[in-house]
């Protein structure tokens, strides 16, 4: 009997995954990118001895060879490539689909999305089994993959970061327990500008949902409430609304809805209200899962969050630096501007993604004294804020952008990168603009403790009668 062929579309992260953990269950492989290969996955493909091309997809061999396709999340679905496996009857699926059917069954799946908050509710779900003592794997979205994962490091639980763009391609996906933090209109560029389409990607996480499963959404998110409309309209066990109303009316407790936990905010290491939904959604989660109160508390005490998500850099001046490169659509930086409790000097600008920015005319009329714009194109922008804040900089590089920021900032205030944009027309990504914006401020601060130290290497030449004089002193 012929084995049968798996072709994988794009050899990143979780292409390179998917393609390991397919040779592992005995498939024939062959990995194909239309760009270049990072040298650190060819590695891992030769180490596999997995085939690959770069640089190009050979169509016709991969129309002929190909039984399954696994598709990187980057690639959309009416890739002309992708419809012609579909066109074929070849079904293409993504790496967490794969990973999911070759995970054992007595593995727990918990799986986040949301257009906010899924990248901190997924390390702060992972942190808490992991300080309880659970053998739990952080995968997906959040940059590692589920595929490689289940192939080299099986776990008990896995917590999965899920993108829309993830749960496009997945036929029988179902997590123990899913999370919907909120929906907000993001990716629109994908999904053929239809909010309905991005919508209807974010509920395939529980288009397989059985009755014990649990399923943890934001019951007041208006575009959650229609995808619950549309999808899902008749009542489930098992699933948990939570109202961000109800974070908003707590005191100094924060009591997470529908269950009987409560914990002081003063021992929380996270801020603001938006992380007081996402601390209660993880808490849900980890409840279904079996934790108690007391694991939980010591979990939340401990936490760190991740790098460029409100990220506390550097004091420079009585001027606070915060990095929120990672907020790359308005209802992240609606969430950023609302945290803050000091007078911004707000840096803003990338890549647009189709925003509307005028959910953001309040809180800028309100706390934002200048806008520095951080992009090649800064012309939307300007456009939309300029009769709310006249005080609007252009900037083309992180260290400009930091300069002007300062000279608006007065002493009490803070400087927030949040840009609201994609990053690739100045940056590799979010995390290359967010570290240059951590780096270049902390050396500043660096200089300005030490001072800057000049050696100044000047050759003395001194007669003998100053050479005696100078021995005697």
């Amino acid at each position: 009997m012929k084995t049968k062929t798996i072709v994988v579309l794009g050899a990143g992260e979780s292409g390179v995954g998917a393609a390991i953990l397919a040779q592992k269950q005995g498939f024939d492989v062959f990995v194909s990118d239309a760009g270049l290969i990072r040298p650190e996955h060819i590695s891992l493909l030769q180490q596999y001895k997995i085939n690959y091309e770069q640089e190009k997809h050979s169509e016709s061999k991969l129309l002929q060879i190909a039984d399954l396709v696994i598709k990187s999340p980057g690639i959309a679905t009416e890739n002309v490539l992708v419809q012609a496996f579909i066109k074929k009857g070849i079904a293409v699926i993504d790496e967490i689909e794969l990973a999911y059917r070759y995970a054992t069954s007595k593995s727990k799946i918990v799986a986040i999305t949301g257009s906010n908050g899924k990248t901190t509710s997924t390390l702060l779900i992972y942190h808490l089994l992991k300080t309880a003592g659970y053998n739990a794997a952080l995968v997906g979205n959040i940059g590692f993959s589920f595929a490689k994962c289940v192939a080299e490091n099986p776990a008990d639980y896995y917590v999965v970061e899920t993108s829309s763009f993830q749960l496009d391609a997945i036929d029988k996906f179902a997590p123990d327990v899913a999370l919907l933090l909120n929906i907000s209109p993001d990716h629109l560029d994908r999904y053929n500008y239809e909010m309905d389409n991005y919508i209807a990607a974010k509920f395939k996480i529980i288009q397989n949902k059985k009755a014990s499963d649990y399923f943890i959404y934001n019951r007041e998110n208006e575009y959650v409430k229609a995808g619950l409309a549309r999808f899902y309209p008749q009542a489930n066990q098992n699933m948990i609304g939570l109202s961000e109303s109800h974070i908003r009316n707590l005191g100094e407790i924060l009591q997470v809805e529908n269950s009987n936990f409560a914990i002081a905010k003063s021992n929380l290491t996270l801020e603001g209200k938006h992380n007081y939904f996402n601390i209660s959604a993880a808490v849900q989660a980890v409840l279904a899962l079996g934790l108690n109160d007391e694991q939980i508390r010591q979990g939340l005490a401990t936490f760190k969050n991740e790098a460029h998500r409100l990220e506390f850099v550097a004091n420079i001046n009585g001027v606070d630096y915060i990095n929120d490169s990672k907020a790359t659509n308005v209802d992240s930086v609606w969430y950023a501007l609302d945290a803050m409790q000091k007078p911004i000097v707000w840096i803003v600008g990338g890549v647009d993604k189709g925003n509307d920015y005028s959910v953001l005319f309040p809180l800028v009329k309100e706390k934002v004294r200048a806008i520095v714009c951080l992009g090649k194109d800064n012309s939307k922008i300007k456009s939309a804020f300029q009769d709310i804040q006249p005080l609007i900089e252009e900037t083309i590089s992180v260290g400009e952008a930091i300069k002007v920021a300062s000279l608006y900032a007065e002493n009490g205030d803070v400087v927030l990168l949040s840009p609201a944009c994609a990053s690739f027309d100045l940056f590799k990504n979010y995390i290359d603009r967010g570290n240059q914006f951590r780096n270049l401020l902390l050396q500043e601060q660096k200089t300005l403790k030490e001072g800057i130290k000049i050696t100044l290497n000047i050759p003395l030449e001194m007669n003998p009668a100053q050479q005696n004089t100078d021995t005697n002193h």
